[in-house]
């Protein structure tokens, strides 16, 4: 349930680069240097045209494709270059990714100590060697494609507010759009009507409407907890299948209603889809690499079918249920379609095809049960790490409801709850970094960049940058939130975790509510620890999580 999904943490881009170039068998240098030690003219010039570079004839295929993004990719590093960026070295074919994916393979292997929350070098231990050796404004390869970081908030400020459309969403392949091709994915007019489309389902009142799902689904796991304590009132489980079976019976029910058996079924697929393109990301640029019959490439897409043939079914019921007035649209799936029948007022046109629908329900799905989950577990996690803070947000919510359910208007009053979720997504974002495009030459920062560049807002980078935060940035300290978020920082577009400007992610309410409701009910029943199992090791798969569970021990109040 978001409008802005993560750039896949080692995937490039889809480029549409010009043809009939030739692929050069080892690259030049970035930052050639003339007779007199100066920078060459492409870079002297601060802001070459997209493709100036490298030249020449013949040449045609998949090579002349990565030739030209080569081509316009070395163009905006010179121009980078010359205003003081810096950057790693380009690989032929590969860029960066097999030196990402050894990094990553390096840091897996040593867990943090408990208790620490500077995450960053074992999360993204390639940019946080580039940000060491070449400064926080660097660059980095990923295929034939230079990404450009941006560290500095009032940049991403105005990068996502976007007031003028100058920056746009970074398009990704083909696989890349597996998980939801929806709002998060377009452009324009088309982004304008679906997002058109899809706002009435996340307004106040119809989040508020569903409440008592959020409930119930909390109760049963909680229920299920307490059935599995031994004699002696104490029981060790891993939250963190727990919390992803909780969102995906969340965002089943909330989006499919009667239907949520099938919508479980979606939610298992999801998952495993999401593995399989991270393994799919981790491999050396080829163009058109997806359509290649490997073993991996042929389940992605069986999945895919399986999962669009569950929701056209869904759907199709849906919809035939709509006509005969059978039902009461209270669902996700249900405001959807009534608000799309709203829009087009009979004109197919104006609306939202069933494939449109079906590629919202898949974000419902990945973005939905994702977030949650993350924030959840990581919540947990660093609430049994720091027992002093669990007791003092217990005690709030014992104030609020007893023993009691929680109820809509205290939820959104619970100011030591609140404060809590803000610094943990502070420390442990679920979605680590985003990514757009420049449409046309830009200034930001001071540094000018052409159409064309690749901009990475490194959302872990400046969360936790101590210059912003002070030097307790890499510390767990919700007190921070105590104002609210403008007084947190000086920067208020510092804490970014749901994205921010006009493409916010759409449904950050509901996943902060159904997170209020769950750590609520929580608190209410169970103190907990971390068990001698547990592991520290954040990682990403696409968004951050646990490697090896999040094991905790469990006693009943």
């Amino acid at each position: 349930m978001t409008d802005d999904l993560p750039a896949p943490p080692s995937a490039p881009p889809a480029t549409t680069p010009p043809v009939s170039r030739p692929l050069l068998l080892r690259p030049p240098p970035l930052w050639p240097p003339q007779a007199d030690g100066s920078s060459s003219s492409a870079a002297a010039t601060g802001v070459p045209a997209v493709g100036r570079g490298w030249r020449g004839g013949g040449g045609g295929g998949g090579a002349a494709a990565v030739a030209g993004g080569l081509d316009a990719g070395v163009g905006v590093v010179n121009a980078a270059a010359a205003q003081g960026l810096k950057g790693t070295r380009y690989r032929l074919f590969t860029g960066d990714l097999r030196e990402n994916a050894r990094r990553n393979r390096e840091a897996r292997t040593k867990p943090l100590p408990l208790g620490c929350h500077d995450i960053i070098p074992r999360v993204l231990p390639m940019l946080h060697n580039v940000v060491k050796e070449n400064g926080t404004l660097s660059f980095t390869w990923f295929g034939p494609n230079p990404r450009v970081m941006l560290p500095d908030p009032e940049s991403v400020r105005e990068v996502l507010s976007n007031k003028f459309g100058h920056f746009g969403k970074q398009q990704f392949s083909r696989a890349g759009r597996l998980l939801g091709d929806g709002v998060a994915n377009h452009e324009g007019e088309k982004w304008a009507k679906r997002r058109r489309i899809l706002n009435p389902a996340f307004h106040h009142e119809k989040i508020k409407r569903m409440l008592p799902v959020f409930a119930t689904c909390c109760i049963d796991v909680i229920n299920r907890w307490e059935n599995s304590m031994s004699s002696e009132g104490s029981s060790e489980i891993d939250i963190w299948p727990e919390f992803q079976n909780l969102t995906g019976d969340v965002i089943s029910r909330t989006a499919f209603g009667s239907s949520y058996q099938e919508g479980m079924k979606i939610f298992q697929l999801q998952g495993e889809l999401a593995e399989r393109l991270v393994q799919s990301f981790q491999t050396i640029f080829i163009p058109g690499y997806w359509f290649l019959p490997t073993k991996n490439n042929r389940r992605m897409r069986e999945i895919n079918r399986e999962i669009h043939k569950i929701l056209r079914e869904i759907i199709g019921k849906r919809e035939k249920a709509m006509k005969n007035g059978e039902t009461n649209n209270d669902d996700l799936l249900g405001l959807l379609l009534e608000s799309n029948m709203n829009e087009s007022k009979g004109n197919a046109k104006l609306g939202l095809s069933t494939e449109d629908v079906i590629e919202e329900c898949k974000l419902f799905y990945f973005a939905g049960m994702e977030t949650t989950s993350v924030l959840l577990t990581w919540t947990i996690i660093v609430l049994s790490m720091h027992p002093e803070w669990q007791e003092k947000v217990r005690e709030e919510v014992l104030n609020h409801f007893g023993r009691g359910r929680p109820d809509f208007e205290n939820l959104n009053r619970l100011k030591t709850v609140t404060m809590i979720l803000y610094e943990v997504l502070r420390l442990y974002p679920p979605v680590v970094l985003l990514s757009r495009s420049t449409y046309k030459e830009m200034e930001l920062g001071g540094i000018k960049y052409p159409a064309g560049v690749n901009l990475v807002l490194p959302i872990i980078f400046i969360h936790h940058d101590p210059n912003i935060w002070g030097k307790d940035a890499g510390k767990f300290n919700p007190e921070r939130f105590a104002d609210g978020i403008s007084n947190a920082t000086k920067h208020q577009a510092a804490f970014f975790p749901f994205g921010g400007g006009p493409r916010i992610c759409i449904g950050q309410n509901f996943a902060l509510l159904e997170a209020k409701m769950a750590l609520c009910t929580i608190l209410q029943r169970f103190s907990f620890e971390l068990s001698p199992s547990y592991i520290h090791a954040p990682y990403t798969v696409i968004t951050l999580h646990p490697q090896h569970g999040a094991q905790i021990r469990l006693k009943k109040l």
